[in-house]
């Protein structure tokens, strides 16, 4: 997975985890130790599944054993008096407890998690959007489910900012992503119109591929632009610090896209990122959401 634009600060410390929004001073503070809970599950599988030299087949170990002590702190309502990540389960129980924190989205980004290992190609859009769904979707409905928001529109909304946001982390991240094999783009288009994702890189300065690289993103950035618009209404239906929390979300995912947009085919081997500069344009967009 790549990085969000978006941190998570818990107290002094400034930690990432790749689909997070954040649980900043804005965030209501009875509401920052369930987040950072959640946090520590996303990061460690992430960890599990990403991090170190462990082959394909230890990670998927790794991450069966992590989803089976996350079923236990579920069922007995404490951490497994054997786990090897106590530090998980022990927060993790307290919170589920107060807060009913429900299952079935964790062990979605498990899900994922998994899926990352497996196979990290995807055939179209529609392959990308039901990946979102487990990797990113979850979090967003994690947050509203704390914020006492669950209507069916307002899901929705959450699902189509957390999928662009997901988007946006795959598009700024191609020059990593793609030499590692992950191909976080939809192959059927990157066919139709002549990008080969398993060329190397040299390949991709030139004049052939820029083009073919340029169409591909112009038509991802617009798709990508437009979920991030269907979701963004949202921010009206979150009250105080939490809407404000999400309006600085929306845009400075939109803000990268923008670069991504600028960067055109650059972005291959060029990641582009948020500056001190930008948080006039991003707090003011913000405002006139």
């Amino acid at each position: 997975m790549s990085l969000s634009p978006i941190a998570v600060t818990q107290d002094r410390q400034v930690q990432h985890y790749e689909n997070f929004p954040v649980a900043s001073w804005l965030c209501p503070p009875a509401l920052r130790p369930p987040i950072v809970a959640i946090y520590q599950v996303a990061r460690t599988a992430d960890d599990l599944a990403d991090e170190g030299e462990a082959t394909a087949a230890q990670r998927l170990a790794d991450l069966a054993a992590f989803r089976a002590e996350l079923r236990i702190t579920y069922a007995t309502g404490a951490a497994p008096a054997d786990a090897r990540w106590p530090q998980v389960w022990t927060p993790l129980a307290a919170q589920i407890r107060q807060h009913a924190l429900p299952q079935g989205l964790l062990e979605a980004l498990l899900d994922a998690f998994e899926h990352d290992v497996r196979e990290p190609r995807h055939a179209s859009r529609a392959s990308l959007l039901a990946y979102c769904a487990n990797s990113a979707n979850p979090i967003g409905r994690l947050l509203l489910h704390l914020y006492g928001v669950n209507d069916p529109a307002a899901l929705r909304q959450s699902d189509a900012v957390c999928s662009a946001l997901q988007l946006i982390n795959f598009w700024q991240d191609l020059r990593t992503d793609l030499p590692r094999g992950r191909r976080y783009l939809p192959l059927d288009e990157c066919a139709a119109l002549g990008f080969d994702p398993d060329a190397a890189p040299a390949v991709w300065h030139e004049p052939g591929a820029q083009a073919s690289a340029a169409a591909l993103l112009s038509s991802l950035i617009d798709w990508t632009r437009g979920l991030m618009q269907e979701g963004a209404p949202l921010v009206h239906r979150l009250p105080g610090r939490v809407g404000w929390e999400l309006r600085l979300v929306v845009q400075g995912g939109l803000c990268v896209l923008d670069q991504v947009e600028a960067l055109g085919p650059q972005v291959l081997w060029t990641r582009p990122r948020l500056r001190p500069w930008h948080a006039p344009r991003i707090l003011w967009r913000a405002w006139r959401m």
